[in-house]
């Protein structure tokens, strides 16, 4: 993973440099440039600003009022020149709280002392994309979920529109896989837009298993079994054997 910095907006050095000459960067010549902070009550604008620009989704200044000031959310900015140019939002829930369309995602018996991590939001200014930007965001929340005391998240989920080929080729190759389908979950300018839901494990946890995964772990107990019960009957004629050779010598010593 690329090296960054981590700093405190608050405690910011002097600087020159001015919000419309932050406007006008330049591409990144090493993501060593790029530091990394989570969003305080003082990025609502702005945050607000990328996200229209980002997402075709219409989220209500509640939302924005809650990912820049509550804890309950992994809210992580990615910062060049003093600009946010990224940032991911996500949240650990109880697994047993998901809604309906989001059930399925763990075994029931896994998912009964579960919880899972859901990402909100995911973007990068557009200027500076195919930078490894969303990589590294992306790495912190999971660094951050497979530490020991996160052990209980067993899942990370999103959704995305379908039509949404860079960020779901971007998924896929992050080890998220398709889990569901969703027809029209998303509310945009009024119309209905069709979603997905991609999934990666983490901490053990795993999909619920399918037919086919009952038949292969039943098959391979069998052939364990069968490789047991061979090995016994193995030591079984080799003690045999041992007794009779006994027996022999015994026998011809007697006489």
């Amino acid at each position: 993973m690329a090296h960054f910095t981590w700093y405190n907006k608050h405690n910011l050095p002097q600087s020159n440099v001015n919000r419309a000459d932050t406007e006008h960067h330049v591409p990144l010549c090493s993501i060593t440039d790029v530091q990394l902070r989570f969003l305080v009550p003082d990025d609502l604008t702005e945050v607000r600003t990328l996200c229209q620009d980002w997402f075709p989704i219409d989220y209500p200044l509640s939302w924005y009022e809650d990912i820049t000031s509550s804890s309950r959310f992994f809210a992580l900015a990615a910062v060049y020149n003093l600009a946010i140019i990224g940032l991911i939002v996500a949240e650990i829930k109880p697994y047993r709280n998901l809604n309906k369309e989001d059930k399925g995602i763990l075994p029931d018996s896994m998912g009964r002392n579960a919880d899972i991590g859901y990402i909100l939001s995911l973007g990068v200014h557009r200027k500076h994309r195919r930078n490894g930007i969303g990589s590294l965001l992306l790495d912190s929340l999971l660094n951050h979920l497979t530490t020991a005391e996160r052990h209980s998240v067993k899942a990370i989920f999103l959704h995305v529109l379908t039509t949404n080929q860079p960020a779901i080729q971007f998924y896929e190759k992050r080890r998220f896989h398709l889990h569901s389908f969703l027809p029209y979950y998303y509310n945009i300018r009024g119309k209905g837009k069709d979603g997905f839901t991609y999934v990666t494990y983490i901490n053990g946890g795993h999909q619920p298993w399918t037919l086919l995964d009952h038949i292969k772990h039943y098959v391979s107990k069998l052939q364990h079994a069968g490789a047991v019960f061979t090995w016994i009957s193995t030591r079984l004629r080799q003690v045999v054997r041992w007794i009779c050779h006994k027996t022999v010598s015994r026998f011809n010593f007697a006489h």
